[in-house]
């Protein structure tokens, strides 16, 4: 390393480590009234520009939406219906990784309450977040900027609220008074619909409904809620860099401005358009896995706010991220054969929790798993 080099490192850990000490997040550096994006924030400009928009008016290249017909109200409607879904929901895994549900059977309120839940725990007094902020994922809920802060090679313009939901939920006393109680309303209405996606998945692959259920796929639930403030400079970095989800799947709540973008067939991002009422689904690396990459964990982004009001996201990642868990996860064995032979090898939650820990955030977890 070069002096320069090294002046530019010191530097930057300079900036990260006064950052940090704020507690504040990027929206301190808001309210701070700062006119320019600062230096750890900036992102290459080839990172913004990596991949074309596609063509304008190509409608084949929308994320599907799919409609539930009431969420869990609707398994006592006919097979044909639930057929019809099963194939739906399996081409958009396939095919895409990512799709909408409208019609879920979550009320439109309970979503409302969230979003506004977490939009006010984020604009609280500062010091009432401050015994929230921390890096120690041992604790029910935790409140910082940038999970890989001191890892990545630019910050991105974002804050984040993070509960461990499930499967040995939070006490009232653990969560913030803000938003403690739609947080637990909304955990569970999603763990609801989560199992009747699961259960269409399952039968999408060939499988008994409950298979992945008894796999524990919708054990472990995480809630992120992300908050993006408004970006002077929304060129220069952004709300979360590209990444692929630590997860089986993924539910996301987008509020009223949008950002959301996925790398569709490797050569597209496509913006992923706000729906009223509906809730993003994503496929995770952990359901690749099992799936032996017959469902897609696919990229995806959030491009910095350049709106006038935040961004706010609320994430549910059925997954165990930073706990620890000893249960052996591969391929599932009834998808094998010869013509369909293993990707992965077996491996721990443990240990791709912690090859996620290790990594950056834009790199996948699976690739050292396989075969």
């Amino acid at each position: 390393m070069d002096s320069t080099t090294a002046t530019i490192a010191t530097d930057r850990l300079t900036q990260l480590k006064s950052f940090e000490e704020t507690m504040g997040g990027v929206k301190g550096l808001v309210d701070s009234g700062i006119s320019e994006v600062p230096a750890m924030f900036r992102t290459a400009s080839p990172v913004l520009l990596e991949s074309p928009k596609p063509p304008l008016g190509d409608s084949q290249l929308t994320i599907p939406t799919i409609d539930l017909k009431g969420g869990v109200y609707f398994k006592n409607q006919d097979s044909d219906t639930r057929r019809s879904l099963v194939d739906k929901i399996g081409e958009a895994a396939d095919k895409w990784g990512f799709f909408q549900v409208v019609n879920h059977g979550i009320p439109l309120d309970v979503l409302e309450k969230v979003n506004e839940g977490v939009r006010g725990f984020h604009e609280q007094d500062a010091e009432l977040k401050k015994r929230f902020y921390s890096r120690d994922h041992t604790r029910k809920m935790v409140y910082y900027s940038n999970y890989d802060l001191f890892t990545s090679q630019a910050a991105s313009w974002r804050d984040t609220m993070c509960a461990y939901m499930a499967p040995d939920p939070p006490t009232s006393e653990d969560l913030p008074p803000i938003c403690g109680k739609i947080m637990m309303e909304y955990k569970k209405e999603v763990m609801k619909l989560v199992e009747l996606l699961f259960e269409l998945l399952s039968e999408a692959l060939g499988l008994n409904p409950k298979h992945l259920k008894d796999m524990d796929c919708s054990k472990s639930l995480v809630m992120f809620g992300h908050y993006y403030p408004p970006c002077p400079q929304p060129d220069l970095t952004l709300g979360l860099v590209k990444h692929t989800d630590f997860s089986f799947l993924s539910i996301v709540l987008q509020g009223n401005v949008g950002g959301l973008q996925v790398f569709h067939d490797d050569q597209y991002w496509l913006d992923v358009p706000r729906v009223p009422g509906a809730l993003v689904v994503n496929v995770g690396d952990l359901l690749q896995l099992i799936s032996n990459d017959k469902f897609r964990s696919v990229e995806h982004r959030v491009i910095a706010n350049g709106a006038a009001e935040p961004r706010i996201s609320v994430a549910c990642l059925f997954s165990i991220v930073m706990k620890e868990d000893p249960r052996v996860y591969g391929p599932i064995k009834e998808l094998i054969t010869e013509q369909n032979p293993p990707k992965y090898r077996d491996t721990t939650i443990v240990e791709l929790s912690s090859m996620y820990g290790s990594k950056g955030v834009n790199t996948s977890a699976l690739h050292p798993f396989k075969i």
